[in-house]
C-alpha cells in the first residue's frame, strides 16, 4: 500500500494532530442539505406554485449551488480524518483514497440507473398517451431518434438528460477530492487559490467536458463547479482541524449581508436590474471575462458564485440558525439530509414521473398543486424508512459485538 511517512512528506501538517475527537453532528449540515434536496425536487417539477418558495427567488443562486456547497462540507468532514498524518502512517494513503473513489463509483451507478429510469418513464408515458413531445423533452431526442450515438453517450456521461445531470459533476469532483483534501490539509490557501484560478481559466477559455453526441459541454461544468465544492471542502477541513478557513469577521459578515440585499434589489426593484445588467454588458464589451459579467449557470458566473458564498457565510454566523436546525420541528429535514443520495435519486424519479404526468395531462391544473406535495411526503417517508433501517442495523451490530 502507498504510505507517506512524516520524514518524507513534502508538505507536513503543522503539529500534525492525529484525529480530531469526533464532535456531535452539526445539525445545520443535515437541515440545509435536506432543504436543498426538497427544493431540487420542487424545482424539477416545472410550473408548480411552490417554486416561488425556493432559494432561487432570494437571489442568483439556487438549490444546485447549495447542494454542491453542502456536499463539499460533508466530504471534508467525512473523509478528512483518514488523510491526517497519523492515520496515513498507520493505514496507508490508499485507505484514505478508496472510500472517496468508491463513493464516486456509487454516484456513477446511480446516474446510469436514473438515466434508465428517465427513459423508461418518458417512453411509457408516450406509449400510453401518444404525445410525441415526450420523446424530445429533457434532452432525450438523441436517444429516441439517434439511439446508436445517444446510447454511447449515456454510459460515457457525455449525454445527460435534463434534471438528471448533477451527479456526473459530483462524481468527477469526488474522484479528484483525494488530491484536494491532501493539499487542503497542508496548504489550504494554495488549494483555494488554485481552485479560483481554474474557475477563472474555465470561463476565459470556455473549458468543459464533451457533450457527445450533442455540441457543447456538460450543463454542470465540473471545471467551474469545483470552486463551490472546494469552498465547502475547506469549511469541512477547517472544522475537522479546529481552524476555520473562512474567519469570523464582522466586516465580512456585513459585507455579505450588503451583497445579499443588493442582489434582492437587483432582482426586484424595477429598473435597477436592467441598469446593473447593462453595466455588466459594458464590462463584457470592455473585455472582462463572461463568467464575471453574466449569470451563466454552466460556468458558475460570479454573481451566482458570490451569492451562494455570501448566503452560506451569513447563515453560518447566526446563532439562531443553529437553534433552528436543532429544533424538533426541523427533524424531518435533518432525516432527509442524512440520506442525501437516496433522497436525491428518489426525488429525481418522482420529479420525472410528475413531469410525464403533467405533460400527458396538460389541462389538469390540480397536478401542479398536488403532485409536489405528494412527492415531498414520499421523500420524507423514504427517509424515515431508511433511518429506521439504519438504526435497526446499528442496534443489531451492537448486540452482536
Amino acid at each position: 500500500m502507498l504510505q507517506h511517512r512524516a520524514k518524507t512528506d513534502p508538505f507536513p501538517v503543522p503539529n500534525s494532530p492525529a484525529i480530531t475527537p469526533k464532535s456531535p453532528r452539526d445539525p445545520r449540515i443535515d437541515v440545509f442539505r435536506g432543504l436543498a434536496l426538497v427544493m431540487i425536487f420542487i424545482n424539477h417539477v416545472p410550473g408548480n406554485p411552490y417554486e416561488y418558495l425556493t432559494i432561487r427567488n432570494l437571489g442568483f443562486s439556487d438549490a444546485a449551488e447549495a447542494f454542491f456547497l453542502m456536499s463539499g462540507i460533508a466530504a471534508g468532514l467525512a473523509y478528512t480524518p483518514r488523510f491526517m498524518q497519523a492515520q496515513r502512517n498507520k493505514r496507508g494513503l490508499w485507505r484514505a483514497i478508496a472510500p472517496l473513489w468508491k463513493r464516486a463509483w456509487s454516484l456513477y451507478v446511480v446516474q446510469i440507473t436514473l438515466s434508465a429510469c428517465a427513459l423508461g418513464i418518458f417512453a411509457a408515458a408516450y406509449r400510453l398517451t401518444g404525445r410525441t413531445e415526450l420523446l424530445t423533452r429533457i434532452n432525450m431526442r438523441q436517444v429516441f431518434h439517434n439511439p446508436t450515438e445517444g446510447l454511447i453517450g449515456v454510459p460515457l456521461l457525455t449525454h445527460q438528460f435534463g434534471y438528471v445531470n448533477i451527479l456526473p459533476a459530483y462524481s468527477v469532483l469526488l474522484f479528484c477530492a483525494p488530491a484536494a483534501i491532501y493539499l487542503g490539509l497542508r496548504r489550504p490557501r494554495l488549494l483555494f487559490l488554485l481552485s479560483l484560478t481554474l474557475w477563472m481559466l474555465t470561463g476565459i477559455f470556455r473549458l468543459n467536458l464533451p457533450n457527445y453526441p450533442n455540441p457543447g459541454g456538460w450543463f454542470f461544468n465540473p471545471f467551474a463547479w469545483q470552486a463551490i465544492f472546494v469552498c465547502g471542502l475547506l469549511v469541512g477541513l477547517g472544522q475537522r482541524q479546529g481552524k476555520p478557513f473562512f474567519p469570523q469577521s464582522r466586516p465580512l459578515f456585513w459585507a455579505s449581508v450588503a451583497f445579499l440585499l443588493l442582489v434582492l434589489a437587483w432582482k426586484y426593484i424595477p429598473g435597477l436590474g436592467t441598469f446593473l445588467n447593462l453595466q455588466m454588458h459594458h464590462l463584457a464589451q470592455a473585455g472582462v471575462p463572461f463568467n464575471i459579467t453574466s449569470h451563466d449557470k454552466t460556468f458558475l458566473a460570479a454573481p451566482r458564485f458570490l451569492h451562494i458564498l455570501a448566503l452560506g457565510y451569513v447563515l453560518s454566523q447566526l446563532a439562531v440558525v443553529m437553534q433552528f436546525s436543532a429544533h424538533r420541528y426541523t427533524a424531518p429535514l435533518r432525516i432527509i439530509g442524512r440520506h442525501g443520495l437516496l433522497i436525491f435519486a428518489a426525488g429525481t424519479v418522482l420529479a420525472l414521473a410528475c413531469q410525464a404526468l403533467m405533460i400527458a395531462q396538460p389541462d389538469a391544473v390540480w397536478m401542479a398543486w398536488i403532485l409536489p406535495l405528494v412527492g415531498t411526503i414520499a421523500l420524507l417517508t423514504i427517509a424515515l424508512l431508511a433511518e429506521t433501517s439504519r438504526r435497526n442495523l446499528s442496534e443489531r451490530v451492537s448486540v452482536e459485538i
